[in-house]
């Protein structure tokens, strides 16, 4: 005769079979979870392919623009992983503007937490080969966020360049130029403030010293720097030619300077200055008008600066280019001399057929 289970009996066994299997189901699932969860974490999801990446977050970028300017970098791996990770950070609570180095390999969690916590990579700023001021905010303008405009608005501000000891016609000799580290997101008004500081340091003691002992103050030591910068390209060949600039300004000459009356006409194409160009009239136009001009003619660099405060001293009183075209200048102590040299340069030049 079969033996009839009873139906307590039967669920007593189903449940004793329906636990393990929970536990297992349970077990299944959170491991499951925990490593989706350390893959969204932990897992390498930046890929710049060894190639130095960055991310460009602007100043009133809100989380959807941030994490879009992310993913356009291109070195995102999962995009979903990235956001979930994001709004488990709050990050849609902290973003901040930048300039962020995406390194090879971050996760998430290490790429949102330098990006909430707004650690920027410094820009190397520099500017060389400064001629006028729109230039210099041009350059200036390709490495931080402030645009052109906003710079040279500054530069142009009269009013406020009062209050850093300059003015529209000297501001330029405020930049040193050098490598500078900044950050992308720096205002306009902080990048000025902070030329301002640098200029303060390059202007040492002994350089004040040498300044005074010249008889010029540090904006003229800059504006016959500009002057020097642009006659010649060889650094050795500098402080011969600041002397012979001193020596005309001592002596009460005109200081006759090519370089002066091109930034005075505004032909940068100019390559042989003639009479047409030296009958400019123009504050700038040193054939016409005694001592500096009002300020700088280009930005000068610190070999040029040192030049005029390291002078060589020396009787010569005009030079000028040496026929050979090496760069190089033929210096002469009296005006026959100089005519002789000059004679040959114009000649050579004739030869080449450069007339401008």
């Amino acid at each position: 005769m079969a033996k009839e289970v009873t139906p307590t009996k039967r669920s007593k066994k189903q449940k004793s079979m329906l636990v393990p299997g929970l536990i297992v189901l349970f077990l299944f699932l959170f491991v499951s979870f925990s490593y989706y969860a350390y893959q969204i974490v932990y897992t390498p999801n930046v890929d710049t392919k060894d190639q130095e990446t960055y991310v460009y977050i602007p100043t009133g970028a809100d989380y959807q623009e941030a994490l879009d300017s992310v993913e356009a970098t291109g070195v995102i791996i999962d995009k979903l992983s990235l956001r979930f990770m994001a709004k488990l950070m709050d990050y849609d609570e902290l973003v901040k503007p930048g300039r962020y180095k995406l390194e090879n390999g971050w996760g998430n969690r290490q790429l949102i937490g330098v990006l909430r916590a707004g650690q920027q990579s410094p820009v190397k700023l520099t500017f060389t080969n400064v001629r006028l001021r729109s230039q210099l905010a041009e350059k200036l303008a390709i490495a931080v966020e402030p645009s052109e405009e906003e710079i040279d608005q500054l530069l142009d501000d009269q009013e406020y360049l009062q209050t850093l000891g300059f003015d529209t016609t000297t501001v330029v000799s405020m930049f040193i130029p050098n490598t500078y580290e900044v950050y992308w997101t720096t205002t306009a008004k902080d990048l000025m403030e902070r030329m301002h500081t640098e200029y303060n340091k390059f202007w040492t003691a002994e350089r004040k010293a040498k300044a005074e002992q010249l008889g010029l103050s540090q904006k003229e030591v800059s504006t016959l720097a500009s002057i020097v910068q642009a006659e010649t390209i060889k650094s050795d060949e500098k402080p011969r030619v600041a002397g012979v600039y001193l020596n005309r300004l001592e002596k009460g000459m005109l200081l006759q300077a090519d370089p002066t009356v091109v930034f005075s006409v505004g032909d940068f194409s100019i390559r042989r200055v003639l009479n047409v160009h030296l009958q400019h009239d123009s504050p700038y136009n040193t054939y016409k008008y005694k001592g500096l001009p009002p300020g700088p003619i280009n930005v000068p660099n610190i070999s040029s600066i040192d030049a005029v405060l390291n002078p060589e001293q020396h009787s010569y009183i005009y030079f000028c280019a040496k026929d050979d075209f090496s760069g190089y200048h033929a210096f002469a102590v009296t005006e026959a001399e100089h005519r002789a040299n000059a004679r040959r340069f114009h000649q050579a030049l004739n030869a080449r057929n450069i007339m401008r």
